[in-house]
């Protein structure tokens, strides 16, 4: 049966292979499917992730606030390999019972806080040590307008462009246009906001920057998908600027590597539990 013969059935059953890249790991159910503690390193805070977009988004602001001398932001990020289901084991669950990279585990709190969701781990870092958020409630307003337009947009990014231009296994022509649309209207949501602002919430570098140049930053520089092209990236101007210039950012360069296990050996670290590990692999990509 073709995608244009097909109609829903009166309840849905789940099919045993969807086909795709993640058609062998999705269920209908959430829960461990298997015992496995979690490992637990030396400093505070416990990450376990995946250098994806969402993954990034926690190691960059790590490396931002070590930057600023907070030593109490030391981190151990553990490799979370999601092709495998490690997200499934009990461990995990246990930190995060959606089965999502990023997880994290602040062991600096009795007992320990568990945060999971990307732009949940952003904030409670931000507001625990006190940067990259402003105080004034204008600004502070506008940074979580941003946080949270980001939470709510990647998903049709990633779910839906991503998932239906490069990952499905069967390409289909209007699900492709439907979100290639929606892809290229929030591009340019974020082209007319950076054509007056330096950075997505004004003038100040925060979470917000921090939480959307994963995702649109790497998008427009033809880092995500491989749809630079596709979508026409190069005329907006202005978000080509911003992705520019916060990709120059030292603890950006550190972070946007830590448990990536894809692309050049310089930017892969699989696991980081010391600065000294990340510190390595950016001066060894400077060197070349």
């Amino acid at each position: 049966m073709s995608h244009n013969d097909y109609q829903p059935t009166k309840v849905w059953q789940e099919k045993q292979n969807t086909g795709g890249t993640w058609g062998s790991l999705n269920r209908p159910t959430a829960g461990a499917r298997y015992e496995q503690a979690l490992p637990v390193g030396k400093h505070p805070l416990q990450l376990y992730s995946l250098g994806t977009p969402n993954g990034q988004k926690v190691t960059i602001l790590l490396e931002e606030l070590l930057a600023l001398n907070i030593n109490d932001a030391e981190y151990d990020a553990h490799l979370i390999r999601i092709g495998e289901g490690e997200q499934f084991s009990s461990g995990f669950v246990a930190v995060n019972p959606n089965s999502k990279i990023p997880a994290l585990l602040d062991t600096s709190t009795t007992p320990p806080t568990r945060v999971f969701e990307s732009g949940a781990i952003l904030l409670y870092l931000a507001e625990k040590y006190g940067y990259f958020l402003p105080k004034d409630p204008v600004s502070r307003s506008e940074t979580l307008n941003w946080l949270f337009w980001l939470q709510g947009a990647a998903p049709y990014l990633g779910g839906g462009f991503g998932h239906f231009y490069s990952y499905a296994p069967v390409k289909i022509e209007y699900a492709i246009d439907r979100f290639t649309m929606e892809a290229k209207r929030q591009l340019d949501v974020l082209d007319r906001q950076l054509a007056e602002n330096s950075y997505i919430a004004g003038e100040d570098y925060t979470i917000a920057d921090i939480a959307i140049w994963p995702w649109y930053g790497a998008l427009v520089k033809g880092e995500l998908y491989n749809a630079a092209e596709f979508l026409d990236a190069a005329s907006y101007k202005n978000l080509l600027r911003w992705a520019d210039e916060i990709a120059q950012r030292p603890a950006v360069q550190r972070g946007r590597i830590v448990n990536r296990t894809w692309g050049k050996p310089s930017e892969q670290l699989r696991e980081r539990h010391a600065a000294s590990d990340v510190d390595l692999r950016t001066e060894d990509k400077r060197a070349k």
